[in-house]
């Protein structure tokens, strides 16, 4: 569910505010979040589980502070991959005790943040990476929380670029592997080896592959308390999908705390849950201008300002996001393929986009792009990163401003011997 709609001449609506007042104030692009929906799905997703369980907010799907707030406020925590993360979270008001720190990559600089922190849980994802966390925690003088992430080897069924828990992919430890890192981490000074992790990817549409991941994960942490390891907290990760296109019907978070929860509830741990993607994606829509149409041989294009630095999605992953015409036109639909001006070929959003008789300075909006949108803009062809708007009600607020070129520029630094002007 989302609160975008149209009011009755068919103009499109973020909560309260018209997407032409947007265009007119902010400029485009600029991706636009409802607040509304942000706090219905953190809602929906949070209440079925039990009390205690924590639910930490995947930082990568959407990072913004305003955001991250909005979410504090509804209970939640944060799921950081990175010292840059971590740093939001708390600036957010986020309470370390609800952070989880992810990621094949951690750094000691990183490692030590987060122990300075007085963070939940290191989801630790190899033995380098303990040794790594053992010899910050012993310099630190204090021991760290840390859950291993076991590679399940459950298929996600989901695209392989968001996969995350098969045999092969990059993330984890070995599953036969697990007793044996289990039993380095127990040995290890600074290391306290009370969680279990898992995570299988993102995405995903089908409740079976986390009934899957869920039951072994269940097996293991008998497994590991048989070999008296005191596992007291069991973090499932995320990936619950969401509907991209009209005929997606992903399971519903009721029907996937159910699942979970009845498989885990004798086990006496903490919950631990990852969303991101469910929480984020459908709250945003990446609102954008036709700039031209034209014709080539056999093609029709239309050209918005839109690029695929702003939303990498579609080049990255072919994904699709359903497009909406801000104001609705009578007549005939007619396929165009809709593209943005980056000077690349896979800049392309849609090769068959159904549009209304387009013109430049017609409004359209990129649905479903509230998670790994704006996280992933770059600033590729020197295009300035695209703001970021919260609706709230019948008020919007610019959350995150587009920087001038000057602002860029800043950044670059020219050497004496290579300046023009010898200064």
């Amino acid at each position: 569910m989302h609160h975008f709609d149209r009011n009755d001449a068919g103009e499109l609506f973020a909560e309260g505010v018209p997407f032409t007042t947007i265009a007119r104030e902010v400029g485009t692009p600029c991706y636009i979040y409802s607040a509304a929906t942000l706090r219905r799905h953190a809602r929906v997703f949070r209440d079925p589980f039990p009390e205690g369980t924590v639910t930490a907010f995947s930082v990568k799907a959407l990072s913004n502070l305003a955001v991250l707030s909005l979410l504090r406020q509804e209970g939640f925590g944060a799921d950081v991959v990175s010292g840059g993360e971590l740093m939001r979270a708390l600036q957010a008001g986020m309470a370390p005790s609800q952070i989880v720190f992810s990621g094949v990559g951690k750094t000691t600089d990183e490692l030590r943040a987060a122990l300075q922190a007085g963070i939940l849980q290191f989801n630790v994802e190899s033995v380098a990476e303990l040794r790594m966390l053992s010899e910050v925690a012993v310099a630190e003088g204090v021991d760290a929380p840390v859950a291993l992430r076991i590679n399940p080897d459950v298929d996600a069924e989901t695209h392989p670029g968001i996969s995350t828990g098969k045999a092969d992919d990059k993330f984890g430890i070995p599953w036969d592997r697990a007793l044996e890192a289990y039993g380095l981490a127990r040995d290890l000074p600074g290391i306290d080896p009370s969680g279990l992790d898992l995570h299988i990817g993102s995405q995903i549409t089908s409740l079976a592959p986390f009934e899957r991941a869920a039951n072994r994960a269940a097996d293991l942490v008998r497994t590991l308390r048989e070999h008296n390891f005191n596992i007291t907290r069991l973090d499932l990760g995320g990936g619950l999908g969401v509907p991209y296109a009209a005929g997606d019907v992903p399971p519903p978070p009721s029907d996937y705390a159910k699942t979970l929860v009845a498989i885990t509830n004798d086990l006496g741990v903490q919950l631990i849950l990852e969303p991101g993607r469910v929480i984020a994606g459908n709250a945003g829509m990446l609102l954008t201008q036709v700039v031209l149409t034209k014709t080539q041989t056999n093609k029709s294009f239309v050209v918005v300002d839109a690029g695929m630095n702003d939303l990498m999605r579609p080049a990255l992953y072919g994904a699709r996001h359903h497009l909406h015409e801000i104001i609705q036109k009578d007549g005939e639909a007619s396929p165009f393929a809709l593209v943005g001006p980056i000077c690349e070929s896979t800049d392309q959003f849609t090769p068959e986009a159904e549009l209304h008789s387009p013109e430049a300075g017609d409004l359209l909006a990129f649905g479903t792009a509230g998670a790994y949108g704006a996280v992933q803009a770059s600033q590729y062809n020197s295009r300035p990163l695209v703001p970021e708007v919260l609706v709230d009600g019948d008020a919007f607020h610019v959350i995150r401003s587009r920087p001038t070129m000057d602002e860029i520029l800043a950044h670059e630094k020219i050497p004496p011997h290579l300046r023009h002007d010898g200064t």
